[in-house]
């Protein structure tokens, strides 16, 4: 009888490798959320200022031209921003800064439920980056959406190993 199984994989299956995948997981995951953090910090800052003289004065800081594409989105949003539903934007905010953090506790500290929680909220984009690289391709994008399809594939081989423990044996 021939033997079908893979001599390697791409996911690690050594338990040192496994466990600093999940620690780097956690860590970039725990990032996000701390980056979501100072991101409502500051947009809730800016809500005290005039936004728009903001926006100009920072284009005019770096030469750029206001009818530019990059600028001219910075303006529209600075735009927005006034008008905007805070009480929602805070609750969105919350509710992504507490998924990435608990997900990040979750897997640094080895738990199924974080893997659970990275595969799921990982896998959500996936189609959305798929659209977005169709659309407008580009390396980076590419390279998010690999990346992330990776993280899903990890994390899903680790919940399928914790489901069949007999089938963990290195060859």
């Amino acid at each position: 009888m021939i033997d079908f199984k893979p001599t390697h994989s791409v996911v690690p299956s050594h338990p040192v490798a496994i466990r600093r995948t999940l620690h780097a997981i956690a860590a970039f995951e725990a990032i996000k959320g701390l980056a979501a953090f100072a991101a409502v910090v500051g947009v809730l800052d800016l809500m005290h200022h005039d936004v728009r003289h903001l926006a100009m004065e920072l284009i005019g800081r770096f030469h750029l031209n206001p009818e530019a594409h990059y600028p001219s989105v910075v303006l529209h949003y600075a735009n927005l921003l006034p008008g905007a539903n805070l009480h929602s934007l805070f609750l969105l905010a919350s509710g992504y800064i507490a998924a990435r953090l608990l997900e990040s506790y979750g897997l640094w500290n080895d738990y199924a439920w974080g893997e659970w929680l990275g595969a799921l909220s990982g896998g959500i984009y996936i189609p959305f980056e798929f659209n977005h690289l169709l659309h407008r391709p580009a390396l980076i994008t590419g390279l998010v959406l690999v990346g992330n399809i990776f993280l899903v594939a990890f994390l899903t081989v680790q919940l399928w190993r914790r489901h069949h423990p007999a089938n963990n044996q290195i060859a």
